[in-house]
């Protein structure tokens, strides 16, 4: 899902960070430690909603392709 656009505790923007947090983690290969700290994140309630982030808007992208395929042969035959 989206990430929320602020920190439920303290309402400081956390949305625009999600990007550039992914990529310090896979394209530099920094700890999740590391890359908070690089982009300036220092509330822990702020961490928080970073790192226990789930991002599934891709699976789900995914699994409706899939679904559509699966009907699109299921129609053919």
């Amino acid at each position: 899902m989206m990430i929320p656009v602020r920190c439920w505790t303290c309402g400081k923007v956390v949305a625009n960070k999600w990007e550039p947090y992914k990529q310090l983690i896979h394209e530099q290969h920094l700890s999740e430690t590391a890359a908070l700290d690089r982009l300036k994140v220092l509330r822990y309630c702020c961490r928080r909603m970073l790192l226990s982030h789930v991002d599934q808007i891709d699976e789900l992208i995914d699994s409706q392709v899939n679904r559509q395929k699966h009907q699109q042969s299921r129609a053919t035959n």
